[in-house]
């Protein structure tokens, strides 16, 4: 990757985690469709995929984030 001056495009991470695939579709798939239901109004015929860019500016399926106070609520949760 070339050297940008803007700083969110400088670093490039790469993550990976390990979950047991009966806990992902017990738990976390159903607590993630339900959170981004509940902001983001996602459909199961037509999901909202969690992009960390588009979370980050705002754009899309997130621009309720705009409201500071729904953006504080969306990430404690997400936290959580």
């Amino acid at each position: 990757m070339k050297s940008s001056a803007r700083e969110d495009h400088r670093f490039l991470c790469l993550t990976g985690v390990i979950f047991d695939s009966q806990y992902v579709g017990e738990v976390i798939q159903r607590e993630l469709e339900k959170l981004k239901g509940k902001y983001f109004h996602s459909h199961p015929d037509d999901p909202v995929i969690l992009h960390r860019k588009e979370i980050l500016y705002k754009q899309y399926a997130f621009t309720p984030l705009k409201n500071p106070e729904l953006e504080t609520a969306f990430n404690d949760e997400l936290i959580e």
